[in-house]
């Protein structure tokens, strides 16, 4: 198994054991991602910049007092998994593909952390509406407003981590939806941003 590097999580201040759950999680991501592909081999090296970091800084937008959320689109646990051993919330992990959800349970598992894993298709997903959902690198802002619309509470939040792309999405969002949306500078990349979506309706 790889020796996962851990840096310096800069203003994110999380206990030693959350930190010591995190390298936990990373050990396995690097075991599992060459025969599930969960990260580029590229970013195999930087998994704590890219993706443990980038999903990690949703945390500080979570509004207190929330009991549960919805992560749509799991993959290798971003930023869902990450919210769970961070956060003081209970997290529905949303995975289609058997394999990768199989891998959740184990990171789960190895890290320590509570969560239901869901491997089926967010579209046929049966479960009561959550007042928070979150989502990283799974569709267009239009389509993932689509998904996510049935399963936010009505006075729920979506966090959606976004890429160079996210104001043209919202663009074209805004031509079917109505939402209240604050748009947040990533702390790992200038191009991307966190979008902060409530009172979300069609238009």
């Amino acid at each position: 198994m790889k020796q996962s590097l851990r840096p310096d999580l800069g203003p994110f201040n999380v206990s030693r054991e959350t930190e010591e759950r995190l390298e936990a999680f990373v050990q396995v991501l690097q075991a599992w991602s060459p025969q599930l592909n969960l990260v580029s081999r590229h970013d195999l090296g930087a998994v704590w910049p890219r993706h443990v970091i980038d999903s990690l800084q949703l945390v500080q937008f979570i509004p207190v007092g929330l009991s549960h959320a919805i992560d749509l689109g799991s993959g290798a646990g971003f930023p869902g998994l990450i919210i769970a051993i961070a956060a003081p919330i209970h997290v529905h992990l949303i995975e289609s593909d058997r394999r990768k959800a199989a891998f959740l349970r184990e990171a789960a598992r190895v890290s320590g952390t509570v969560v239901s894993i869901h491997a089926e298709r967010i579209e046929a997903l049966a479960i009561p509406r959550a007042p928070l959902v979150t989502a990283r690198a799974l569709a267009p802002l239009p389509r993932l407003l689509t998904l996510a619309a049935p399963l936010v509470a009505e006075s729920g939040t979506c966090l959606f981590l976004k890429g160079a792309s996210a104001q043209a999405e919202l663009d074209e969002a805004r031509q079917h939806w109505h939402m209240d949306v604050r748009t947040h500078e990533s702390c790992t990349s200038p191009d991307a941003k966190i979008l902060e979506i409530r009172d979300l309706r069609h238009a």
